[in-house]
């Protein structure tokens, strides 16, 4: 075969190579349907919204983190004023609990020397931090040289904060009354707190849990004070707590309860003296219940009320207090202040839960407090 001959073979099996390959190679591809490109649209699209939603979430997710940082910084936050604010925690049967302890700036102790103690248990929808600002009870500290404690309730335990007092039914509000016990025996041995020298105070669902804990442990405390709280044994569960608050259970009921109480404290001690302070335009717990409080109280201690009297401090908000009184000592005394709601008397202005209008609660709760601490131990036996 002639060169020119091969090159014209080359070209004709070229050619027909071409002709024998796939359609595939030899075809243009076929168009997509209406149905497919708007699949495909819609695909993307989702993909770009779900990639939108993905970095907005994170971006909220970074927002509430802060806030939540910022709140809980805010928690351990000293209140203001000098002196140490130290954080703990203690377990009980009902789970852990937190804790603040003011103890005044420059403290300097004497050998053997012990503080008296002052627990504070906030209100719903507070912290610590919040009730120590509110009743300015650190100032009181400093100036009496004395310690004060401040639980913190668990928003797991209770979603607004509140103490159960409530829940005697399901044993929830021993089981925590119990725990705050031991968060109370932790700070007395660690902290130099004489025992002997030891009262509660409450607002709200604070009062009711420490008029619980006084009736429940009455020999762990000297004194009392309930400030528009209920008085316990009004209720068991969460419905009854409800119309505990409304005013609308019994004088005689809440005697028994009180008694049960006492009783299964194995002691025989008497409850331990009670202030009571209540708004009496209180509109989320009823002002009848600071007149029950006090006269199961009174009747429990073998009390007697003696005379109604009113009294009013410049433009502040005028008072009447009772005092019911066995062998000639104040158990129980009983300020029924007009024209204070839902609030700390006298608190810090601005604040929640907090009226600067009314009668200085906080220098009502020492007086009535530093007389029980100077009454001899063997006066309530």
């Amino acid at each position: 075969m002639t060169p020119i001959e091969a090159s014209a073979y080359k070209r004709k099996m070229l050619q027909c190579s071409m002709m024998n390959a796939s359609p595939l190679s030899t075809h243009p591809m076929p168009r997509r349907s209406a149905a497919s490109r708007l699949a495909a649209t819609l695909t993307r699209a989702t993909q770009r919204n779900l990639q939108a939603l993905t970095r907005a979430t994170l971006r909220n997710g970074k927002k509430v983190a802060a806030q939540v940082q910022r709140a809980v910084a805010q928690q351990h936050k000293p209140p203001p004023g000098a002196g140490d604010w130290l954080s703990g925690t203690a377990v009980g049967p009902a789970g852990v609990r937190r804790y603040h302890l003011f103890r005044p700036a420059g403290l300097v102790l004497q050998p053997g020397e012990k503080l008296p103690l002052l627990v504070m248990l906030h209100g719903c929808g507070q912290h610590g931090r919040d009730f120590a600002a509110s009743t300015r009870m650190n100032r009181v500290a400093t100036r009496e040289r004395c310690l004060v404690l401040y639980p913190e309730q668990d928003r797991l335990a209770q979603a607004q904060g509140c103490w159960n007092w409530f829940e005697l039914r399901s044993g929830k509000a021993l089981a925590e009354a119990a725990t705050l016990m031991v968060l109370l025996e932790q700070v007395i041995l660690w902290h130099a707190a004489d025992r002997q020298r030891v009262a509660v105070v409450g607002l709200s669902a604070g009062a009711s849990m420490a008029a619980l804990l006084a009736s429940r442990y009455p020999a762990r405390f000297q004194a009392v004070a309930m400030h528009s709280g209920v008085s316990p044994g009004l209720a068991h569960s969460p419905a009854t707590a409800l119309g505990a608050m409304r005013g609308q259970r019994g004088v005689a009921r809440a005697a028994h309860a009180v008694g049960q109480l006492r009783n299964a404290a194995g002691l025989g001690l008497d409850l331990p003296p009670l202030l009571v302070i209540h708004g009496e335009a209180d509109h989320v717990v009823a002002a009848s219940n600071a007149r029950t409080s006090a006269a199961i109280w009174a009747l429990a201690s073998g009390a007697a009320p003696g005379p109604e009297r009113t009294l009013q401090r410049g433009q502040r908000y005028p008072m009447r207090v009772t005092d019911y009184r066995r062998e000639g000592q104040v158990q129980v005394s009983l300020c029924q202040i007009e024209g204070l709601g839902h609030a700390w008397s006298g608190g810090g202005a601005k604040l929640a839960f907090s009226d600067a209008a009314g009668p200085d609660a906080t220098r009502l709760v020492w007086t009535f407090v530093a007389r029980q601490f100077q009454r001899p131990e063997t006066a309530r036996r």
